[in-house]
C-alpha cells in the first residue's frame, strides 16, 4: 500500500481529467502564489491525488505546482516517507542529480522530505525537478485514517534553465520548505 505514495518523478499525467475528489477544490494560497486545481486522479480506491498550478501554467510544462494526495488504510506517515526515499535512490543509478532530504517530527507523527532529480526530455534538453513532500497523518473520520501528501514543486526546462535553476535552488529552497511545515494542511476529505 505505501507504494502508492511513491511519485514518478517528472513524469506527466496521462489525461486532462479534473475532478475534486477531496472537496479541497482550491484556489490554495502558497507562499504569496495563488494554485488552481488543474488535474486529479484517483489511480486506485484507496489512492487520490490532486494537482494544482498557478493562473497560466499547466500541468504538463508547470514551472510550480501544488499536490494534495491522500492514501487510506493501514499505512503509516514512514512507511510512505520510505517508499518514496526507496524509489528515488533506485533512480540515482540513471539520475545522478538526485538528492534527498528528511526531517521527521515525531511529535507531530509527520515528516517532510526535500529532493531533486532530473531526466532528459524529447529534445534532449534537461528537465530539473526539486521537490518538498509534507506527509502527515490523515483523520478522514472514525473509520477512515492513512496518510495526507501536501507538496510543492518546482520545474526548470532546457539545459541553460536548468543551470539557472540549480544556481538559485539555494535561495528559494529553505523558504519553500518552512512555508510548507507552517502551512495548514488542506482539508481533505475521503
Amino acid at each position: 500500500m505505501a507504494a502508492c505514495f511513491v511519485a514518478i518523478v517528472i513524469a506527466m499525467p496521462a489525461a486532462a481529467q479534473v475532478k475534486d475528489f477531496l472537496s479541497v477544490p482550491g484556489p490554495l494560497e502558497f507562499d504569496g502564489k495563488s494554485y488552481g486545481l488543474a488535474w486529479s486522479g484517483q489511480p486506485t480506491a484507496n489512492y487520490v491525488k490532486q494537482e494544482y498550478v498557478p493562473a497560466g501554467q499547466k500541468v504538463e510544462t508547470y514551472a510550480q505546482m501544488l499536490l494534495v494526495e491522500v492514501v487510506t488504510g493501514e499505512i503509516k506517515v514512514m512507511d510512505a516517507v520510505r517508499s518514496q526515499v526507496d524509489a528515488l535512490n533506485k533512480r540515482k543509478a540513471s539520475d545522478p542529480l538526485v538528492n534527498i532530504s528528511l526531517v521527521e517530527n515525531k511529535a507531530t507523527g509527520e515528516a517532510l522530505l526535500d529532493f531533486i532529480a532530473s531526466t532528459k526530455g524529447a529534445d534532449g534538453e534537461y528537465i530539473v525537478e526539486w521537490n518538498a513532500y509534507r506527509y502527515a497523518p490523515y483523520r478522514g473520520g472514525a473509520k477512515t485514517a492513512g496518510v495526507l501528501l501536501y507538496a510543492v514543486s518546482h520545474r526548470a526546462y532546457g539545459n541553460q534553465n536548468a543551470k539557472t535553476f540549480l544556481g538559485g535552488l539555494k535561495q528559494f529552497r529553505q523558504r519553500q520548505i518552512n512555508a510548507l511545515a507552517k502551512a495548514d494542511l488542506p482539508a481533505a476529505k475521503r
